[in-house]
């Protein structure tokens, strides 16, 4: 998903029915989010159904669609949703269509039970994948072809799976990392801490990205230093002396369990609370980079126009534009 273009990222969603609602918002929360949070449309969607008909979801709650999913020469990525009895939708004809819509597709993805779907139209033949944990030693004998993985998602060039509704949200903000950055699926993942876990009596909240969650505590108290010292940022030495080891050691702990260096979550915690204050404030530029952290203007404003590929006043002229 190439991020270089203005034009918004279309996905195509085919989903089965007896699919979970929490997967379908799994995939289409998080690029609502983005959206909203960059102020542009950097994602739009559209839902089929095999047939046209609503998706009974297995909550009882439909899901109107665009119509059957009837693929002529498209490019968009395709995901396939589905929860249960994935095939009692596995007709003739849509295998059929399945086969002759990766002639074209950018992507394909498997999002949980859509894995089996991919694997029966051989879509997954010589690709790595993965699939919900109940049904992975299934899955691997009946297509030994497929090299089965387990993580909670898969992406092994143009082919995508998921291990269930979480390790899609997860997916998500790897695919919103890698066409628009850091920052913007950091602070969309601020919206989703859905993993908590009890330290010292006290509810600690556990944010992701991608497939890393901060499991070390020594890591979990520098991430929580960097969100109470966003306006007088720490070194990385007096960050680590307080969380307890070495400024190496946190960098090493750091990279393996958020996938950046310290210093890129700190700056990505520091643009996105000046952002926010671009986009919801008449704040002066220069009062937003002192309370961010930055120690001038010019240097803000370099910091944000690289993450955000436009500068603060360019920023606030389009959202004043647009409203």
């Amino acid at each position: 998903m190439d991020s270089s273009t203005s034009q918004a990222q279309h996905l195509d969603l085919l989903i089965l029915p007896e699919t979970n609602l929490i997967l379908v918002a799994s995939v289409v929360e998080p690029l609502r989010a983005a959206n909203r949070i960059a102020g542009r449309p950097l994602y739009s969607w559209a839902l089929f159904s095999p047939d046209g008909n609503a998706i009974e979801t297995k909550s009882g709650i439909p899901i109107p669609v665009a119509g059957a999913f009837r693929p002529q020469r498209e490019t968009a990525p395709l995901f396939v949703l589905s929860s249960y009895h994935w095939q009692r939708s596995a007709t003739v004809q849509l295998k059929m269509f399945l086969s002759q819509t990766a002639r074209h597709r950018e992507t394909m993805a498997g999002i949980e039970s859509g894995s089996w779907l991919l694997a029966e139209v051989s879509l997954l033949d010589n690709f790595s994948a993965t699939t919900h944990w109940e049904d992975f030693e299934d899955f691997s004998a009946a297509y030994p072809q497929v090299t089965m993985v387990r993580d909670r998602f898969v992406i092994d060039r143009k082919r995508i799976t998921t291990g269930g509704s979480l390790p899609t949200l997860d997916l998500m903000l790897e695919l919103i990392r890698r066409a628009h950055g850091y920052s913007l699926a950091l602070e969309v993942s601020r919206l989703f801490i859905y993993e908590q876990e009890r330290t010292r009596g006290d509810l600690l909240q556990v944010p992701a990205i991608g497939n890393m969650r901060i499991l070390d505590a020594r890591v979990g108290a520098a991430v929580k230093l960097m969100e109470e010292t966003v306006e007088a940022p720490l070194t990385l030495a007096r960050l680590a002396r307080r969380a307890g080891i070495s400024a190496r050691r946190l960098q090493d702990l750091f990279k393996e369990t958020m996938g950046v260096a310290p210093h890129e979550h700190y700056l990505a915690l520091r643009l996105n609370a000046a952002r926010r204050k671009v986009i919801e404030t008449r704040m002066a530029f220069a009062d937003i980079a002192a309370i961010s952290g930055f120690n001038s203007s010019s240097s803000f404003s370099r910091s944000y126009r690289a993450h955000y590929r436009e500068s603060p006043s360019e920023t606030r002229r389009r959202l004043k534009l647009k409203n």
